[in-house]
């Protein structure tokens, strides 16, 4: 549920991770351990977008109704502390491989500093907690939908991604589950802009990882992770970054068509989305490596924002204000 941009691994030998029973001396506070845990850059990015799915959902009751703050409270706090339990699952269960590789060996786990067993009660915890919460406090729907995130991310992507880099893709589905869960609080629904928000985070996950895995292709390598640039060659994972950026064009325009946005947001999703694309080319010059990899993937950090600020401006100018 976290995103297919939050890999770690597991799998390969010599790694550092404790077993249950053992009890490592901390050197933070135990909460400072579960926090990083919990990955919060993701859980924060995440509580984002779902209440970006809340506003958006809430901008299209009649001005007469309204959505009650307990419903958005329970559908953050849900949303988050499901993150939080899947993205303590993805930990655990690649603490081993998390330890080879140079931008994971901090975490918790692989640095000894939190004894599995203390992880899986947490994850366990949160993850009960989140579904309690959205099931009584916001709707059945959402609940299940929260379910499926946190039961596909750690279930299947997590293990699939030594195995296949098509992983990437049934990563991508729980990865752009946040801002559906979003919607779904306030309509209780698959309505089709709903599932179009939906569409466009899933689309951008995917050059985005690609991105990243080019240019960290020896560390996936050693971790045993088959990422495209290993598995197909860095010339597809080009072909790949950049129809999956051709294709995120007509989606994130799609919200005008479905009358969730005006002119504004479509000429801005236009240009952004041209640009994007435009930069994934660069990618095919004789003189890119891993300097363009690292600029493309900056540049996805910049065109989801900036798609988000102009949703913002373009409801502002319509006059949709919170819910």
């Amino acid at each position: 549920m976290s995103g297919a941009a939050g890999s770690g691994g597991d799998g390969a030998a010599g790694a550092s991770a404790l077993s249950d029973d053992a009890l490592p001396v901390r050197a933070r506070p135990l909460r400072a351990e579960l926090w990083a845990l919990s990955k919060p850059g993701i859980v924060r990015m995440c509580l984002v977008t779902t209440a970006g799915g809340l506003w958006l959902a809430a901008s299209q009751l009649p001005v007469t109704s309204s959505v009650a703050w307990g419903t958005v409270a329970c559908a953050l706090v849900g949303s988050a502390l499901a993150v939080a339990s899947a993205n303590a699952c993805n930990m655990i269960w690649e603490r081993e491989t998390d330890a080879l590789m140079e931008r994971t060996r901090h975490r918790p786990l692989a640095a000894g500093r939190l004894s599995v067993r203390t992880a899986k009660r947490f994850a366990g915890v949160a993850g009960v907690v989140s579904l309690a919460v959205l099931a009584l406090g916001v709707n059945l729907l959402t609940a299940g939908l929260a379910a499926f995130a946190i039961a596909s991310y750690v279930g299947v992507y997590t293990p699939l991604k030594y195995k296949t880099p098509a992983a990437l893709i049934v990563g991508a589905v729980p990865g752009a589950i946040p801002p559906l869960l979003g919607w779904t609080a306030v309509s209780d629904a698959f309505d089709p802009p709903g599932l179009a928000i939906f569409a466009i985070l899933l689309v951008w996950q995917i050059p985005h990882f690609i991105a990243i895995s080019l240019f960290r292709a020896s560390e996936y390598e050693k971790a045993g992770i088959q990422v495209l640039p290993l598995v197909r060659g860095p010339l597809q994972a080009k072909l790949h970054a950049a129809a999956w950026s051709v294709g995120l064009i007509p989606i994130s325009m799609s919200l005008t068509p479905l009358h969730l946005t005006g002119t504004v947001y479509f000429v801005v999703a236009l240009a952004l989305g041209v640009a994007y694309f435009a930069y994934s080319l660069l990618g095919f010059l004789p003189s890119s490596g891993d300097r363009w990899a690292k600029r493309y993937f900056f540049a996805s950090l910049i065109y989801l924002p900036a798609l988000t600020l102009a949703l913002i401006l373009d409801l502002t100018l319509q006059g949709v204000g919170a819910p």
